[in-house]
Order: structure tokens, then C-alpha cells, then sequence
């Protein structure tokens, strides 16, 4: 039974004995232990309540990776806020969907953001917006200088919302995603132990978090062992070559990989205290599989997420990691591919997977309507991609119901990017798509059919997306043709384009 049904409650159980201990590392070889970001946190969460933050509340942050907001992280979970991170790349018109809809009480941002979130936040609901530079400067950190130390830890029940984080649709709307202290601290204590972590364990973490891979799949099984990590603000292939020799697990999207087998120096000699790679948030290519196995010795554990969920799958670490799938089921998770009707299909049938577990969220912020259209009669999340389940339980996922593209890690909706190029004068119709790409996984293509005699040039496609769109959302390829494909029922046929483009 939890007591405390707290995130940060859980994981100060597993802080070492000795808060003297090393927590990170960072790139300029600051060593910050398990004492400082306990009581650094507890300034922050003091602070921000002094500001009048109240439990329940959002805390929007849109800053750099650093080490003080990963303290700011914990800060919120421990003061019973609910962290609300967005991508830096975000441009002012996303922005103001994201807060409109959100409601933060307070918003933390780069110094250089402050004059666009004046522009576009409602002031009047507001209780403060604060700075964090990447170097840990700003008036969020002034404040915090000047708060107490101690902090007690406020109680909350374990269905109390602990984060809340955006994941568009297919319509471009984005959804909130409602994830609680129960949800994070399932999934993170079921990897922690599935993964074989322990206070002995260094983590490489290069990754963003203000994202679920790195934010809750990394920190989480971090902080529920009392492990410790070498922490850099971004990928660097070089830097991992680096750091390899310290560090004992590694967790990365493919293109780390990738960028890794491109490095001359990187081999089995970087790699012999590791004792785990872990790949995630887009799939793994075949061949990087087998090039990475035969360059080091190591097989790459994939594994399978979602925003709306944390993991629901993992190769296993004792037994056979198979490349193509994205392994079993996590204990205490259910996984179900089933037809358009519901029904179940048979072994190696392709069809809708569901899934269902104490690490699945409860629903869309102040969307009853879609959260009921995504969750079965009998509670399974209909999670939108399209896999198969073999005999022996691996599953693998083999398309994607929404014709998302995951791009360096990182979801891509076409439908929003759809909607800014049709704004175009010369464009009848677009049609987004992503092709398979070694770096990237997938990049984004556009398909124009234009309107009239005159269309836009793949320049001003481009540049017009970059005044409302974060970069990874850009088109690289924009392709203009006389008409789109489309089935019977008039819905284009997007698997034809990518054939055609791939």
C-alpha cells in the first residue's frame, strides 16, 4: 500500500543512504549529488508557492535541458504541481493553443521567450513568468536562492495528476494527456526492475525531457535506484563516444545510433563497461540492429511507448532480443491486436493494438468525448498503430493507424502541418507524409497539387512553414503533382505516396 501517493515520495525512498552521493555529471564536469537536488528542488517548490502556485496547478516550462530543470521537475512533483514541459522548438502560434488550453498558473521560459509569451498568455490568470536560461541563470533560480531548504513533500493521492503533456491528432488539435503519480511510478519501478537497474548503474542521458523518453523512461529509472547519470544538454556522437567508458546503460532514439556507427572511433573498446543499450520512440532499422551487434558486441534492447502510456513493451534483458519487434508485453500490461470490429485476431494477424495497464492515463485533459472514442468498453486504449503478436508474445509494429511520422524521436502529425501549407495561395490540396530516412528514422515530405497555373516553389513551402512550425515539423521534400491518390471512399491513399517518394 503507497502512504504517499507522490512521485517524489516514492523515489526519495531509493536515494542513497549517502545523500553525498553523486546524482550527475554534467559537460563542464559539475558533480551535483542526491543532497543538492533534494534540497535545490525544495527552493524551487518553496518559491513557486510563495508566487502562489497551489497544488493542482499548471506549471508550464519551456526551457533548455539543464541540470535546475530537472530540479524544477521535481520541484513540481513534490509540491503537488502538475509539470507541464513543451518542446523549445514550439513557435508563438503553437504556443498560444498550448497555454490557452493548458491554464498554467505560472510559466517558466527562456530569458529570450519572455516578450512572445507576454504577447500571447492571458496576464490576468497568470501569477508569474519566470526565466531559466540554459546555464541555470534567471529569476527562477534568483528566487529559489532566497527560499528555504526543506520542503514537505505535499500528499497526494496516486490518481492525482503529475504531468500533463500534448500530443496532437490527426485533425491537428492537439490533446492533453493527463498522466498521475500512479501511471509515472508503475512504469518507472516495472523498468526499473525489468531492466536490471541498481544504485551501481550509470546512465548516458543525452536525450530531451521534455519528452516521455527522457523525462519519465530515463529519470524515472534513475531516481528508482538511486543510480546516477552523465547528463548533456543534447546529442552529441563524439561526446557519447566520450562517455561511453563510464557510463554502464545507455537510452537513445535511433538516430544516436545511428550517428554512433558513423563515428570511426566508436567500437567495442568505448563500450566495455556498458552492460545495456536501450532504443526507443521510433523504430529501429534492420540494419542498424545487425551493424550495431557486429561493431560492438551489444544487441540493442527496443522497446515500445507512447505518450498516453510510458512503456508497454521491452526485449527482454536476460533472453532473446529480437530485431524487428519491440518484445513482450511489461508485467502488468496488457497487449491485444484485434480487428475492426474488436474482435480478437489471430497469431500474426495484423490489426489495431490495445493495451491496457496501471501505466495507461486516464483521459484527455478536458476532452471527455475523445477519451471515450479511444478506450474500449472493456478498458483497453486503442493506441492507433497497427501491429502483429507471434506465438511466443513479441509483438511488432508494422504501420501506424494515423500516418503519424516519428522523425528523430519525435512525433510529427500531418494534419497540422496539412493545414498551414493549404493557407498558401497556389495550393489546392497537400498531403504530408514521412519516408524512411537512415538518421532520422523518417523524414517529413510534402505532396502539393496546386491550384490554378501558379504554385508556391518548395522554397516558400518552407519558409512559410517555419513561421509557425517547429523545425523537426518542417518539410525537408516538397513534391508538387496533378492529383492524390485516393481509395473509393475519397480518403487519399498515403501508402502510395510514400511508395512513390520513398
Amino acid at each position: 500500500m503507497v502512504d504517499n501517493g507522490n512521485l517524489y515520495a516514492q523515489f526519495k525512498k531509493y536515494f542513497p543512504v549517502d545523500l553525498e552521493q553523486v546524482l550527475l555529471v554534467d559537460t563542464n564536469l559539475r558533480r551535483v549529488t542526491y543532497a543538492e537536488a533534494d534540497q535545490t528542488s525544495a527552493r524551487i517548490a518553496n518559491s513557486l508557492r510563495a508566487h502562489g502556485a497551489l497544488p493542482g496547478d499548471r506549471i508550464t516550462v519551456q526551457v533548455e535541458k539543464s541540470t535546475e530543470n530537472l530540479f524544477l521537475y521535481l520541484a513540481c512533483l513534490r509540491a503537488g504541481f502538475v509539470y507541464h514541459p513543451l518542446n523549445t522548438a514550439y513557435t508563438a502560434s503553437e504556443l498560444k493553443f498550448f497555454l490557452g488550453n493548458a491554464e498554467p498558473s505560472i510559466v517558466i521560459c527562456v530569458p529570450d521567450a519572455v516578450a512572445t509569451l507576454e504577447s500571447i498568455l492571458s496576464m490576468a490568470s497568470l501569477k508569474a513568468l519566470l526565466t531559466l536560461d540554459e546555464d541555470g541563470s534567471g529569476s527562477l533560480m534568483d528566487g529559489a536562492a532566497e527560499a528555504q531548504a526543506d520542503f514537505e513533500i505535499q500528499h497526494c493521492e496516486g490518481s492525482d495528476m503529475a504531468a500533463l503533456l500534448y500530443s496532437s491528432g490527426t485533425t491537428g488539435q492537439p490533446k492533453g494527456i493527463v498522466l498521475s503519480h500512479n501511471n509515472l511510478r508503475e512504469n518507472a519501478q516495472t523498468l526499473k526492475d525489468l531492466w536490471g537497474f541498481s544504485d551501481s548503474d550509470r546512465l548516458l542521458h543525452m536525450l530531451p525531457i521534455y519528452h516521455v523518453h527522457g523525462l519519465f523512461v530515463g529519470l524515472g529509472c534513475v531516481l528508482m535506484s538511486g543510480a546516477s547519470m552523465v547528463w548533456h544538454s543534447r546529442f552529441n556522437d563524439q561526446a557519447a563516444v566520450d562517455a561511453l567508458p563510464s557510463c554502464t546503460v545507455m537510452m537513445g532514439v535511433p538516430t544516436y545510433y545511428t550517428r554512433l556507427l558513423g563515428n570511426p572511433e566508436f567500437g567495442a573498446a568505448c563500450c566495455s563497461n556498458m552492460r545495456l543499450f536501450i532504443s526507443g520512440s521510433a523504430p529501429l532499422l534492420a540494419e542498424t540492429f545487425a551493424e550495431f551487434q557486429t561493431r560492438t558486441g551489444h544487441t540493442i534492447l527496443e522497446r515500445y511507448g507512447m505518450t498516453e502510456t510510458g512503456m508497454n513493451t521491452s526485449n527482454p534483458l536476460v533472453g532473446e532480443r529480437r530485431g524487428g519487434t519491440v518484445g513482450l508485453a511489461l508485467p502488468g500490461v496488457s497487449v491485444r491486436v484485434v480487428g475492426d470490429t474488436g474482435a480478437d485476431l489471430a497469431i500474426g494477424e495484423i490489426g489495431n493494438l490495445q493495451v491496457q495497464g496501471p501505466n495507461v492515463f486516464s483521459g484527455y485533459w478536458r476532452l471527455p468525448e475523445k477519451t471515450a472514442e479511444d478506450f474500449t468498453s472493456d478498458g483497453y486504449f486503442d493506441t492507433g498503430d497497427k501491429g502483429t503478436i507471434d506465438a511466443e508474445g513479441y509483438v511488432s509494429i508494422v504501420g501506424r493507424e494515423k500516418d503519424m511520422v516519428i522523425t528523430g524521436g519525435l512525433n510529427v502529425y500531418p494534419k497540422e502541418i496539412e493545414l498551414v501549407i493549404d493557407e498558401l495561395p497556389g495550393v489546392k490540396e497537400s498531403a504530408v507524409i514521412g519516408v524512411a530516412h537512415a538518421d532520422f528514422g523518417e523524414t517529413v515530405v510534402a505532396v502539393i497539387i496546386k491550384a490554378g497555373e501558379h504554385a508556391p516553389t518548395a522554397t516558400e513551402v518552407i519558409a512559410h512553414c517555419r513561421t509557425q512550425l517547429a523545425n523537426f515539423k518542417i518539410p525537408k521534400r516538397v513534391e508538387i503533382i496533378d492529383a492524390l491518390p485516393r481509395n473509393a471512399m475519397g480518403k487519399v491513399q498515403k501508402n502510395l505516396l510514400r511508395q512513390r517518394f520513398s
